[in-house]
């Protein structure tokens, strides 16, 4: 059941809450939301999983009062980028480790935020590290399947030990649609194979869910292969 919560009655007076990351997730933690579920800016906090998260409208305009200078984000299409991504990360991430991000990359930022407070792990931008991230997604991953088969090379395996992969199951659609609504500049498609990129659009008409059927067949060979 969802209540309004008076914080008022919960802190000394010297026990205020600042704008700090620490503040703002202590305070969303006492009216009850599940910081493991948003992604922390300290302009805007975006909703990861709305049910998990327990970020319900009485919850917001309680923390509104508190923090209206912080927009809270409420995106579904963000939400389903989330649930994607989150199917390659909860195998491939090792709790407590340090991971590697990529430098400029907003919608990477906000994806791998949450995994210190799930898994409690750090990340870091240069130096030692355990994992590193790779920003490949899904349109690039499909259009290197395509682009070895076309130079008679075989099926391209992209992936590699001790690397994780939030955005390989994302289309580029998707992130550029969220990144556009939300003010962001856009992600272009690094694949510079005409061959692979025309194959791609004509296939884009035909059958716009062909991406990670074409993702699900190499593994399905690469896994074979291996084993025999």
């Amino acid at each position: 059941m969802d209540l309004i919560f008076d914080v008022s009655g919960l802190k000394s007076e010297d026990d205020e809450f600042g704008s700090s990351k620490k503040d703002v997730l202590k305070y969303l933690k006492i009216i009850g939301v599940d910081t493991r579920f948003i992604s922390y800016t300290p302009e805007k906090i975006y909703i990861n999983n709305l049910r998990f998260s327990k970020f319900s409208r009485t919850r917001e305009a309680t923390f509104k009062k508190q923090y209206p200078e912080i927009e809270v984000v409420r995106s579904k299409l963000f939400q389903k980028i989330c649930s994607k991504s989150s199917k390659h990360l909860a195998l491939e991430i090792e709790p407590n480790s340090a991971i590697l991000m990529p430098k400029d990359n907003y919608i990477v930022d906000l994806l791998m935020e949450p995994y210190t407070r799930k898994y409690g792990v750090k990340l870091v931008y240069e130096g030692d590290y355990d994992l590193i991230v790779n920003p490949l997604i899904l349109d690039d991953q499909v259009n290197n399947i395509f682009e070895g088969i076309f130079k008679g090379e075989g099926l391209n395996y992209t992936k590699n030990d001790k690397e994780i992969y939030p955005l390989a199951n994302v289309s580029l659609d998707w992130i550029n649609s969220f990144l556009e609504m939300d003010g962001q500049e856009l992600i272009k498609n690094e694949n510079e194979n005409e061959l692979a990129n025309s194959f791609s659009e004509f296939l884009d008409e035909v059958a716009p869910q062909y991406r990670d059927n074409v993702v699900s067949a190499s593994e399905f060979l690469k896994n074979k292969l291996e084993t025999e």
